[in-house]
């Protein structure tokens, strides 16, 4: 298993930012309409494991279910991390890791998950 290691990372305006530990294993691309249109590479971390550095002006965006809340920056519009209900039951972030600032693009592997299909 590989090691956790704190990761910074922020919106496109910087409004919003944060640190995460994790160790960018477990990645996910999903398909449901929501996850694909945006292009989000998702990182399930708990609440413990996340940490924002800079809150600056958010809003909220929740559908199908409402057990998770996708945050993103009121000022550029970049979704970072959504916070929710994990279908087990346990809270947990959800960080979308294309928002990281100290990671090399493309440097990570996703497994592709077939979310329009639940």
């Amino acid at each position: 298993m590989a090691e956790l290691k704190t990761h910074q990372g922020s919106c496109h305006c910087g409004a919003v930012a944060y640190e995460v530990d994790t160790d960018l294993q477990g990645l996910i691309e999903c398909n449901c309409s929501h996850c694909y249109r945006k292009g989000f590479v998702l990182a399930f971390v708990s609440p413990e494991q996340f940490r924002e550095t800079a809150s600056g002006p958010q809003t909220a965006y929740t559908f199908n279910s409402h057990k998770i809340g996708h945050r993103f920056c009121a000022a550029c519009g970049v979704q970072t991390f959504a916070r929710g209900e994990a279908p087990d039951g346990k809270q947990m972030v959800a960080v979308n890791i294309r928002t990281l600032t100290d990671i090399e693009p493309f440097s990570w592997t996703a497994q592709r998950v077939d979310g329009a299909s639940f």
